[in-house]
């Protein structure tokens, strides 16, 4: 953790000894009473917590808060819903690189049992984009839908966005090199394991969707996530 991030409602509230981020600030951090550590409100602003005391297994903190972090990057991705684990590694390293929206859609080639997998039954899900966002040092954490239809994802999607399709059959030219049109906001979307159906290439076409590859090899979903988030941030001038 860069930074240890807190719900608005918890900053009144005494910290239990077996929190994980109260083992991180004793155990790693090796916090004693009166010193500091970085800490955020989730979606709000940066300060510093102070180590008041350790009583009766519970830590007291005291919260002092400064400025708010920059906004994520306009960038929404629709992503075919992957197996758990896979799920796992997006939430968290997209979260890092400031995304504001990650739709986990339904699709046609996709495993129906993903969706209800204990990751988003018992709302495991946040934990990893709350560790994604302490790892950038932000309290950033976007927008997240799981198990919706895409047709009704694409319905809601920001107009006069960038809107790029990743597809290893019938993608005509690279990521890093198509033409990109529009640049206040973008939306980047990935198949399932197994990729889109036919069907859903006609939609994401009619939804205004240029096709674009990642190059001739065959890549993880979550690999295929984080270049494709680089890369795009890269063209469009986003840091």
């Amino acid at each position: 953790m860069n930074i240890i991030l807190f719900r608005p409602h918890e900053v009144e509230l005494p910290l239990s000894r077996h929190d994980p981020r109260a083992r991180h600030i004793l155990d790693i951090l090796r916090r004693r009473p009166g010193d500091t550590f970085d800490a955020g409100l989730i979606n709000g602003p940066r300060g510093r917590g102070t180590l008041v005391s350790v009583e009766n297994e519970l830590l007291l903190i005291t919260f002092v808060w400064g400025e708010f972090p920059p906004p994520p990057c306009p960038l929404t991705l629709v992503i075919g819903l992957p197996r758990p684990q896979t799920a796992r590694d997006i939430l968290r390293d997209a979260t890092t690189l400031g995304v504001a929206a990650l739709h986990f859609v339904c699709t046609d080639k996709g495993e129906p049992s993903y969706a209800r997998s204990k990751l988003w039954q018992d709302g495991e899900w946040e934990r990893h984009v709350i560790t994604g966002a302490e790892q950038a040092f932000c309290t950033r954490v976007p927008e997240v839908t799981h198990g919706l239809a895409l047709a009704e994802i694409l319905a809601g999607l920001p107009a006069g966005s960038t809107r790029i399709a990743l597809d290893n059959y019938e993608a005509p030219v690279a990521l890093g090199t198509g033409p990109l049109t529009g640049s206040t906001s973008a939306v980047l979307a990935l198949g399932a394991e197994r990729g889109w159906s036919e069907v859903e290439r006609e939609r994401l076409r009619s939804a205004g969707f240029a096709f674009a590859h990642l190059g001739p090899r065959v890549l993880r979903t979550e690999t295929a996530c984080i270049a494709a988030i680089t890369l795009l941030k890269a063209r469009l001038g986003w840091t």
